[in-house]
């Protein structure tokens, strides 16, 4: 950790569910700011948090308006989403309202700090795409347009490109089957479009397909590019 703390805000109304993140987090070197409802939430924003951990259900202000006007008011702090299993449309409708990832409820604290280290990465990166992206064994040049699994090239076809470009530039981040289709075709297109180019695109980078290293499947919601080294 850096001498200067990182701020995180906690936004949860159950006391122990704060209390847990409070010990946890600290213990590694965050400063947390607690709000335990919307209103509190909007007010502590003035502090400029680094990250923002949200609980959807809270008392005064639905969880999703709630994220709507934190991305009004900040564009780019990362936002990581408590959700409860099996709420996949409250996941999707978040991820496209802004937010950067999600947690289904319970979730362990190691799981919690890997998902806010790569929504922090996304962030310091989203404003300057590196030049060679790497993780495990696949580099992407995006300058060159040259990728590569350990020594061997692989040819995509001009869309398979596209889809690992944008994978790349959001690498950490879950991205929703709306927001790939928007970016690859510009409008809302059938989704069986989208499978049937993860499929070639893991065809040509995964050493097995069928259990994918690199472009991970997020059931019902979309897919994430393993972040980088």
């Amino acid at each position: 950790m850096s001498a200067t703390p990182i701020k995180v805000l906690v936004i949860d109304d159950e006391p122990p569910i704060r209390k847990l993140l409070r010990m946890g987090l600290s213990t590694q070197g965050y400063e947390i700011l607690e709000a335990s409802n919307g209103k509190t939430a909007l007010e502590l924003l003035s502090q400029n948090p680094a990250l923002v951990i949200l609980d959807l259900g809270l008392p005064d202000i639905q969880g999703h308006e709630l994220l709507r006007m934190i991305r009004s008011r900040n564009d780019s702090v990362p936002i990581v989403v408590q959700s409860s299993r099996g709420d996949e449309t409250g996941k999707v409708l978040a991820l496209d309202l802004g937010a950067d990832d999600y947690l289904t409820k319970p979730f362990g604290m190691d799981e919690l700090l890997a998902r806010m280290r790569a929504a922090l990465r996304h962030q310091l990166q989203v404003h300057g795409e590196r030049p060679v992206f790497r993780s495990g064994d696949l580099a992407v040049d995006l300058v060159r347009r040259i990728v590569k699994v350990g020594e061997r090239e692989v040819k995509l076809s001009p869309k398979e490109y596209d889809l690992l470009r944008v994978l790349v530039q959001h690498a950490g981040k879950v991205l929703t089957h709306r927001f790939l289709l928007k970016e690859l075709w510009n409008e809302l297109t059938d989704a069986q479009y989208l499978r049937v180019y993860v499929r070639q695109l893991r065809q040509k980078i995964e050493s097995d397909p069928e259990r994918p290293q690199f472009v991970l499947t997020e059931t019902g919601i979309g897919y994430r590019l393993r972040a980088g080294d």
